[in-house]
């Protein structure tokens, strides 16, 4: 049986006939670069994920770009990141000229060390970026007085986590700035790329309304050096939709995760922690197994798409040899990067299909 990772054309069919009509509607109007369809979004978003303002733009990585220009980070500072996460919460630290500081995760969650943060702060330190990753809140409490202590900013990646809360508080609500992304692949996909900033502070989102349009404050007037990071009316329109269904689709997939917890108990894989806080909406489904390779490939016999998120830490990329790390620096991070495989998750998979996976791997585990 067919078992791929995502299924992107069941979830479509779902909602097609009214993303088609949204769309249709912008194709009418002719207002195709942001418009009232993206203003709309914008505020339905803010109000979902519990913040005041949101700001739309063209992907998460420019999201996370706009954020650091808009707090003035650059050259001769450093922002702490974890170093197990996908390649733009550094990335994005290096493209605006500062020093991506990179730190260990905890081993359940997989989330960034509150420990490691706090020891890594330094007099140049100027913000911290905590990913909430495969769709778990980061433990912001604990970040956010570290943050406080030293007077850092905070820009939430949650990139892969809307609609996740801890302690009934929505990820995006606690730090300066939060980011979302849009990507076709996430719990919220747009039909192309998007993303937006959320935020709080009412001066730092009209800040970053003109720099998603290259600083303009006025008509060839440019208070800053912006860029073009302007969202599709188009998408805004697909993704108003689809933000009708995302509480849905999220708890599909965290009815996936309690059937993958209990059909995989008693194998000889580590099935992911979610907190007692923790209202984790799996982005990710991830297990570990120290024989994460061969696992893969049974699983591929079986015609069962598996995902490595992430094969890598980013303190070991080649890209960012210059920062001087070695391997063994980040020992938790470089364990799981051998250990983590992500299983198909997606709300529309059906019960036979999910009942493959877990047989599959009870056989994997009962053949060892």
């Amino acid at each position: 049986m067919k078992v791929p990772l995502l299924d992107l054309a069941a979830q479509a069919k779902s909602v097609e006939a009214d993303v088609k009509k949204a769309v249709l509607a912008v194709l009418d109007s002719q207002r195709y670069v942001l418009g009232p369809e993206v203003e709309a979004l914008e505020g339905e978003i803010a109000a979902y994920c519990g913040a005041k303002y949101g700001v739309a733009v063209r992907n998460g990585s420019d999201a996370l770009v706009m954020s650091l220009m808009a707090l003035g980070i650059g050259p001769g500072d450093e922002v702490i990141v974890p170093t197990f996460t996908f390649f733009a919460t550094a990335g994005s630290v290096a493209r605006v000229g500062a020093k991506p500081v990179m730190v260990d995760v905890l081993p359940d969650t997989f989330n960034i060390d509150p420990d490691a943060t706090a020891a890594a702060v330094t007099a140049r330190t100027k913000a911290i970026i905590p990913v909430h990753l495969y769709g778990q809140c980061a433990d912001m409490d604990r970040l956010m007085a570290i943050a406080s202590r030293h007077g850092l900013a905070v820009i939430e990646d949650a990139a892969q986590a809307i609609g996740a809360k801890r302690h009934d508080r929505g990820v995006a609500s606690y730090g300066t700035l939060a980011t979302l992304s849009f990507y076709p692949t996430k719990n919220l996909s747009a039909v192309g790329e998007g993303g937006m900033i959320l935020t709080n502070d009412g001066e730092l989102a009209a800040r970053l309304r003109c720099f998603r349009n290259h600083g303009q404050t006025g008509t060839y007037e440019h208070a800053w050096i912006g860029g073009n990071f302007r969202l599709d009316g188009i998408q805004g329109a697909a993704l108003r939709v689809k933000l009708r269904k995302l509480p849905d689709w999220n708890e599909g997939r965290r009815k996936n995760a309690e059937r993958y917890d209990a059909g995989l108990k008693d194998t000889d894989v580590v099935t992911p922690v979610a907190e007692a806080c923790s209202y984790h909406v799996y982005h990710q489904y991830t297990i570990r197994s120290p024989r994460r390779d061969a696992l893969r490939e049974h699983l591929k016999a079986a015609e069962i798409d598996t995902g490595v998120y992430y094969p890598l830490p980013l303190h070991l990329q080649p890209c960012f040899a210059y920062l001087g790390y070695q391997q063994g620096a980040m020992p938790v991070a470089e364990r799981l990067s051998t250990e983590v495989l992500s299983l198909p998750i997606y709300p529309e998979m059906s019960r036979e299909q999910q009942d493959h996976v877990i047989e599959t791997i009870r056989s994997f585990s009962r053949a060892s």
